[in-house]
């Protein structure tokens, strides 16, 4: 199973590579939050928060991608120790290999909104530390 979704992953970041509303940033946020793993190398608290930071932007905030992208540069201008923040054994019903079933076109594009909301939608213990971050930096 995760030999398939790790495939979908890879075909759905190069489809929406030239998408418009760089909808790319979305896809990376949506893996990046679902696949977060504190035991896996490399990991840091940092790539959680702005996955998180873009999931919410796009799902509650109506953000496009590229906003996205402008957001955490905003957020990484300033160093800082990054809370962890707890993760859900559920993150989410849609992997990227079910965003891969739907036509190219349009209808992917809106499987990959309902696959960032099933996503966000599972870390909601964690919207109020998303949305202070955001506050304090002034993108919100």
């Amino acid at each position: 199973m995760k030999e398939t979704v790790d495939t979908a992953y890879h075909e759905l970041y190069a489809y929406t590579m030239g998408r418009p509303g760089f909808i790319l940033q979305h896809v990376v946020d949506a893996n990046m939050a679902q696949t977060l793993d504190p035991a896996r190398a490399g990991y840091k608290p940092m790539g959680g928060i702005f996955a998180l930071a873009g999931l919410y932007l796009h799902c509650e905030k109506g953000f496009t991608g590229a906003q996205v992208q402008q957001a955490h540069r905003v957020l990484g201008q300033r160093k800082r120790d990054w809370p962890a923040v707890p993760l859900p054994e559920r993150r989410g019903g849609l992997t990227p290999a079910d965003v891969m079933t739907a036509p190219i076109g349009p209808e992917r594009d809106a499987a990959i909104d309902r696959w960032c909301e099933s996503v966000w939608a599972e870390f909601q213990d964690s919207r109020e530390v998303i949305v202070g971050l955001l506050k304090e930096s002034g993108i919100v």
